[in-house]
């Protein structure tokens, strides 16, 4: 048995000759354990443990009922918000020896309610990043699976929440404190959960301190879409934007330019994430920085919970942060022309 490195990939042939049995037996010490005499049964798995032998995901799903692979639909790879997400459960779930199938619904609810349904039945669990499926349909899968939603909330299912609402209010809260009193927010994704609370939390902060806000939009997630939404917010009146996503903040930075709007002295710019290097654009840009790693890391945790039959809990909330960059200045006192101190 020496010449075997413990670990070196190890077959069901190996073990067999080993253990002086037929392969077929081996197989059934695995897979249908209740087959094989206990003394030979608990030999075969002493000896393939000895020899590194890792029975296949296949193999152990027939054995145990489960298959080690986790779901993870996302509505797209485009935004840039996703890639650190998938990334930061894939190490989690790796972790846990658990492997990640991920599926991407290409923003169509359509679409993403057809892949959960194929993948509940091929997978132990389901993490659903920004959910566009109808409630009734996520309610129905969670009695089925263990499932937890990223950054969208249904009733009491398991969830992990990225507190851009309270973000974007803070940075309502730094242009306010800095004489800004009518600011617009460029919204979106259509049809996006969580785009509601964020103009909600920003109309709360405008009503208490007296200022306005205009909502744009919604728009998609594109540079493109930042650039044709400039001249809407140029035509607007406003001393200050707030834009929902870094791609089409830099469409804004640059539509806004062609304009002949200087940011930030006609106009200060902020970003409710900060995907896109907007550290690097002239100006630098006040962002709120979503950590998403932690929000990765998280969903993944509450799902183990789940797949060992405990509660989930309370939501997971997490909040995002602050960063002010040269973007966002003090607003001028009305009637003031550039330029004049």
């Amino acid at each position: 048995m020496g010449h075997h490195k413990k670990g070196q990939s190890v077959s069901i042939s190996d073990v067999a000759r080993v253990a002086g049995v037929a392969k077929s037996t081996v197989s059934r010490a695995f897979i249908h354990p209740t087959l094989v005499a206990a003394p030979t049964r608990e030999r075969i798995r002493r000896i393939a443990d000895e020899m590194g032998f890792r029975p296949s995901r296949v193999a152990r799903a027939l054995s145990t009922g489960r298959t080690g692979l986790v779901g993870l639909v996302v509505p797209t790879l485009s935004n840039p918000f996703f890639g650190p997400l998938v990334a930061a459960m894939q190490q989690a779930a790796e972790e846990e020896d658990r492997q990640i199938v991920l599926m991407i619904s290409e923003l169509s609810a359509e679409r993403e309610t057809r892949i959960v349904e194929r993948l509940s039945r091929e997978v132990d669990g389901l993490i659903v990043a920004t959910s566009l499926c109808e409630e009734a349909f996520l309610r129905k899968v969670a009695k089925e699976i263990p499932l937890v939603l990223v950054d969208r909330k249904v009733g009491r299912l398991a969830s992990v929440l990225i507190d851009t609402p309270s973000g974007v209010a803070a940075i309502a809260d730094h242009l306010i404190g800095m004489g800004h009193r009518r600011l617009c927010y460029v919204s979106g994704p259509p049809g996006s959960w969580a785009d509601a609370p964020r103009i909600a939390a920003l109309r709360t902060r405008a009503e208490q301190s007296g200022a306005e806000i205009v909502v744009a939009g919604p728009i998609p997630p594109t540079v493109d879409a930042g650039i044709e939404i400039a001249e809407t917010v140029a035509a607007a009146g406003v001393t200050a934007v707030i834009g929902y996503n870094s791609a089409t903040v830099l469409g804004l930075l640059h539509g806004l330019g062609t304009r002949g709007v200087r940011v930030p002295e006609d106009v200060s710019v902020a970003s409710a994430d900060d995907f896109i290097l907007l550290q690097s654009t002239k100006p630098a840009v006040t962002v709120l920085h979503l950590p998403l790693e932690e929000a990765g890391q998280a969903a993944v945790r509450m799902l183990e919970r789940l797949l060992r039959g405990e509660r989930p809990g309370r939501p997971v909330v997490i909040g995002p942060r602050l960063v002010i960059r040269e973007s966002t200045l003090r607003a001028r006192p009305p009637g003031q022309q550039a330029g004049q101190s």
